[in-house]
């Protein structure tokens, strides 16, 4: 499923010369900073701006482009200067900081990574400079300067050396009596958050929501008094909980600052463990699924209550691959959605099941990374699909691996799922027209791997181009033949005809190729199942209990006026 200006080369060598005497200088100077900061007024302040590159380059410029605000590594905040040395140029950052005349400046940064310099040019004194040849963790350089008596800018600056690696700098301080502009207000420890709640409960997690902290930039969420979780926004959803228990929450808000204190603790008992997620609607004899996507790539964006009644399998696209091989997990994007909240998904989950709907979970489409190929991985696929189930109540699971499947463990892997979720469980499958040519195809042998416990294979007659038919023609994708011919192969191949469906575009923008107008899918049906309506080609016998169709998804489908639905569903529905 588709997702749809430089120094010559002798000069560098003559300023490699004299490193010697300008590290003895500086070990003087930062003996001499050491005292001037025990001794500094109460009004000196830091007339660097933007000293910590938390408004990225802002003040700053750097030479020939060779710099960049970077959030990793940093040493406070959540910037940090990266300048990277090229060709003729040592990645030079500068910046014109006010000073007062006739005063004492001290000069430093926290460096790190390849050389660094720092200095101070234009005092109308001595200018200063200091350096390192480079260190794996922060570093802090430090010098000093006096400025002349009319003196009232001077220029402050870091750079790398020729040829070496980057280097990255933070919290550069000028610190002294006030040149006029004043440091900069850095932010404040946030307020502790009010008003938070528990929402939504599932066996293992618990939804929480808190009103938002004015200067705050994320959240923590602590659970039992350790930290379960981050957000960047007014809510988040612990995880990872057991069943029938009662757990304390409480909330803080953090920036650049610091951390607030924690929001007076809210207690929430997740929901009791339930011997399964039980068997859901049946799957009506002659059925149309319809892939609802949870993520927005210019389809109509929907909630699952605006999927139409005619799709009898609703199958969520997509879970999201972890680490951990074969395990997946499932993430609602609320933004995409327009604010569409977990809280709402897993209630509209319920609402449809109780409208006779199977709300299942997809695994993979055009870009998914599951791979099912040992026994491990196999295991994890089957419990992170239950715990999935167990979680949002899916009633089952649909492969739709586009990029490699292993018939032994992707078998291995639904037979446990099986045993764990027990006779109610549906399990559909979404392969390419080139998956299911031949039985000795990886998903062909899966689903007759499986015969006994898979719903349906909606294979996808479309992003195909030409393809054999049962009866060795060739055909072309966009007409009845090739509908009705490729899926021959499958009902001849071994699988039962309820086990079969017609998968198309809803609409033109659905697929890059291979769209059907629905008329052309309900003749498809009509001739596999009733001998009418056929093209040139002509089964050799009926198939009256196939499944039905599918199709790419019910946001297209949305888009288009739900033509598609409108169409096919009442058809399917009719069928024999």
């Amino acid at each position: 499923m588709e997702r749809s200006a430089g120094r010559s080369r002798r000069r560098r060598r003559r300023s490699r010369s004299v490193f010697g005497g300008t590290l003895a200088v500086a070990t003087a100077a930062a003996l001499t900073v050491t005292g001037l900061v025990s001794t500094a007024q109460a009004a000196d302040v830091n007339n660097a701006k933007n000293a910590g590159f938390e408004s990225g380059l802002a003040n700053w410029t750097c030479s020939g482009g060779s710099g960049a605000a970077v959030s990793s590594p940093v040493r406070s905040g959540t910037s940090a200067l990266k300048a990277t040395p090229a060709g003729q140029d040592n990645a030079r950052c500068s910046q014109s900081v006010k000073v007062k005349p006739n005063s004492t400046y001290a000069l430093s940064s926290w460096v790190q990574g390849g050389y660094a310099y720092l200095g101070a040019s234009g005092t109308g004194t001595t200018d200063v400079s200091t350096w390192t040849p480079g260190s794996s963790s922060w570093t802090k350089l430090s010098t000093s300067f006096t400025t002349g008596a009319n003196t009232t800018s001077v220029t402050v600056y870091t750079h790398g050396w020729y040829g070496q690696a980057a280097y990255f700098a933070d919290d550069i301080e000028v610190t002294g009596p006030d040149g006029g502009g004043g440091e900069e207000p850095g932010p404040v420890i946030p307020a502790a958050p009010a008003g938070l709640t528990a929402g939504a409960t599932t066996t293992s997690s618990v939804a929480l929501s808190w009103n938002a902290v004015s200067g705050a930039t994320g959240y923590k969420v602590y659970r039992n008094g350790a930290q379960a979780t981050t957000s960047t926004g007014t809510s988040a959803t612990v995880t990872g909980l057991t069943a029938d228990t009662a757990y304390e929450f409480s909330v803080s808000a953090t920036n650049a600052a610091g951390e607030s204190v924690k929001s007076a603790a809210i207690s929430a008992r997740t929901a009791k463990e339930d011997t399964g997620p039980g068997p859901g609607p049946a799957v009506p004899k002659h059925a149309v699924t319809g892939y609802w996507q949870n993520f927005n790539n210019g389809a109509a964006v929907q909630k699952l209550t605006d999927v139409p009644a005619d799709y009898d399998i609703i199958a969520v696209s997509f879970a999201d691959a972890t680490p951990t091989p074969g395990q997946v997990t499932f993430n609602l994007d609320t933004a995409g959605l327009n604010g569409y909240t977990d809280a709402q998904f897993r209630a509209d989950i319920k609402t449809k099941q109780a409208q006779g709907k199977n709300v299942i979970i997809s695994i993979g489409g055009e870009l998914g990374t599951v791979r099912v190929d040992n026994d491990a991985s196999a295991t994890a696929f089957a419990n992170s699909v239950y715990a999935l189930m167990q979680d949002y109540g899916f009633n089952g699971v649909d492969i739709d691996l586009e990029n490699g499947l292993n018939a032994t463990y992707m078998t291995k892997a639904l037979r446990q799922l099986s045993a764990k979720a027990g006779s109610g469980l549906v399990i559909t499958m979404a392969p390419q027209t080139i998956d299911m040519q031949s039985t000795s195809g990886e998903y062909f042998k899966t689903a007759l791997n499986i015969k006994d416990i898979l719903t349906v294979v909606n294979m996808q007659y479309y992003n195909s181009g030409s393809m054999l038919g049962c009866d060795g023609k060739v055909y072309s994708q966009g007409s009845v033949d090739f509908l009705t011919a490729l899926a021959c192969i499958q009902l001849e191949g071994g699988l039962d005809p309820s086990q079969v469906g017609i998968g198309v575009p809803a609409s033109t923008r659905g697929a890059g190729s291979g769209y059907v107008a629905p008329s052309i899918v309900n003749a498809a049906l009509d001739c596999l199942t009733k001998g009418t309506s056929c093209g040139s080609f002509k089964p050799s016998k009926t198939y009256p209990s196939l499944r039905g169709a599918m199709t790419w998804s019910t946001n297209w489908d949305a888009t288009a006026g739900f033509a598609w639905s409108k169409a096919v569903g009442p058809h399917v529905r009719s069928l024999p």
